[in-house]
This record gives C-alpha cells, structure tokens and sequence, in this order.
C-alpha cells in the first residue's frame, strides 16, 4: 500500500511537470501578445511596448520565463492577472466554490439518475429498457451547453422558474442559482453511465454464480445488490472518475451560459483577452484533478473487487 501510493505520488509529481511545462508552452506559442490587451487595441511606440514586455517578463527568453513561473507554482503562488493586476491564487481561489459547487450537484444527479436508470434497464428489460436506451441516446446527442441554453431560454426566461445567469448572494442563493447549469451539465454524463451500468448488470445477470443464487432461493432483491451490482461496480467506477473529469471540462461552456462567477468562465475570458497567468494556472489545476481522479479510482479497486491488487490495474499483478 504504501510503496503503490509512493510511486504513484511520483507518477503525480512527474505528470504535473510535464504537464506544467507543455501549458506554459503551448500559451507561450499561441497567437495574440498580452501586451495587446493591456493597450486596450490602442497604438503604442516601440519604447511603450518594450517597457510593457520589460514589467511583466515578456521579453525574456522562454525558459527563463517558464523557470519564474514553475518556481512560483512551487511556492504558492501563480503569477499575477494581466487582466485584473491581482494574484491569480486569490482570483482562482474566489471563484472555485461556485465551480466545485456546480460539479457536486452534477455528479450527485449523475451517480443517482445513470445509475438508476442503467439498473432499471438491466434488470426490467422490455419498455423500461427501450426506454432507458432512447432516453440516453437522446442525452448523449445533446451537448452540455445546448441543454443549457435551451433550459434557459424556457425554465427561466419564459417561465421564471428559476435564475436565468449569475451567481447569486449566499449559498442557498446559489445552490438556487445552480440548478438548471446542474442539470445542463450532468444530462450528457447521466446518459453515459446508465449505459455502461446497464451493460455491467447484464453481463453479470448471465454468470453462473447469478443463476446459482437464485437457485438457492436468495431474495431477487438480495442477489441484485450483492451479486449483480456489486460485481458490475468495475466498469462503473471507472466511468465515474471519467466523468467528473469530463464535468470539469465541460464546466467551461455551462458558466459561460448562465454567466457564472466560476473558474470555467474565468478561463474563457481569461483565453480570450490573453490573460496567460491565469490560463496556465486553470489548465494546471485541471491536469492535477486528471491524475488525482486516477489516483483515487486506483485506491478503491481492491475495495469493489478484493481479487485485485493494488497497481493491478497497470500491469503490476
């Protein structure tokens, strides 16, 4: 146990430098100087913008400003905003309960509607399961962002059921705030677990140790919780640290629709104005919750399946 996790914290100490190291160069190459913002599109003279790339170290070489940088990131701090000329930790950090509150939500109505859907599927059949399979397919052809415009066009400017943008004051405020960008970016997800959770059941509904259960006269309900879902939680925990992966990213495009004062939204105006200390602060926190996703989906496998060990999974056992 504490061998895996030792080489997997190093796993996560050489992923995030890479990683950290391929974000800053792909902002660095990207079109468009943060020296224009700063300008606000005005003209400026030569000796203007050579000040400007002087105070903000635009003008030193690459590795000398990815060096500053990286020594930051170590030391708790992450450069200050072009846009906003204050630290990004504090302009990150401001914003991420809105985010981390938005993607609880989501993963809550994920977990409980995929896998209740994918077990309703698996074991009624018939058109329960014909159900289940057009309700997800119906899901899994509607991007986060058009669900989100279409909610909000209809819940909340036509019929005033709920926030049409923003934030609000509070956190019942925002958890009222929260509910149509909750749904709009977990109706993708939902669809994508109950269908891996339906294929997992009935995969197990065929094994021989199934048949030998009920055989035994164990209650229908008692071998479809302790025989059925428990040896289909694999795949289905698998997918689940997938898709709180996939909630992170797609948070981008939910804030920006209802105008959230989330990181997501922070992130596109942040790519839009060439704000690069920010951008490369976001995409960082978001390769550090890849892995930490892993890590963690890793660490429960032997708990959902006692047969398998620890690093297992990458070849070890």
């Amino acid at each position: 146990m504490i061998g895996f996790l030792a080489r997997r914290l190093l796993e996560l100490a050489g992923t995030l430098a890479v990683a950290s190291f391929l974000v800053f160069g792909a902002v660095y190459l990207a079109p468009g100087r943060p020296e224009t913002f700063l300008l606000g599109g005005r003209g400026a003279s030569p000796q203007l913008l050579a000040a400007i790339r002087s105070q903000y170290h635009l003008d030193d070489p690459f590795l000398v400003q990815y060096g500053r940088w990286l020594g930051d990131v170590l030391t708790g701090r992450f450069g200050e905003s072009v846009q906003y000329r204050s630290s990004v930790l504090g302009l990150v950090g401001s914003r991420l309960p809105t985010t981390v509150t938005l993607i609880g939500m989501s993963l809550v109505l994920v977990l409980v509607f995929g896998i209740a859907l994918g077990w309703l599927g698996a074991v009624r059949g018939g058109a329960a399961d014909s159900g289940v399979l057009v309700g997800t397919s119906l899901a899994l052809g509607t991007p986060s962002f058009v669900a989100g415009v279409v909610m909000q066009s209809y819940l909340a400017i036509r019929l005033h059921w709920f926030p049409d943008q923003g934030s609000g004051t509070g956190f019942a405020d925002l958890l009222y705030h929260l509910v149509l960008p909750s749904i709009a970016l977990s109706l993708y997800w939902i669809g994508m677990l109950a269908r891996v959770t339906r294929t997992a059941m009935l995969d197990v509904l065929g094994q021989e140790h199934v048949t030998v259960a009920r055989g035994r006269g164990v209650p229908e309900r008692q071998v479809l919780r302790r025989h059925v879902f428990r040896n289909a939680l694999g795949p289905i925990v698998t997918t689940a640290g997938l898709i709180v992966t996939g909630l992170v990213i797609s948070t981008v495009l939910v804030e920006a629709v209802f105008t959230l004062n989330g990181v997501g939204a922070f992130l596109e105006k942040s790519v839009t104005v060439k704000d690069f200390p920010v951008v490369q602060a976001v995409a960082l926190l978001i390769v550090a919750v890849f892995v930490l996703v892993n890590l963690v989906v890793d660490l429960l496998y032997p708990f959902i399946d006692p047969r398998v060990a620890l690093g297992a999974r990458e070849g070890d056992a």
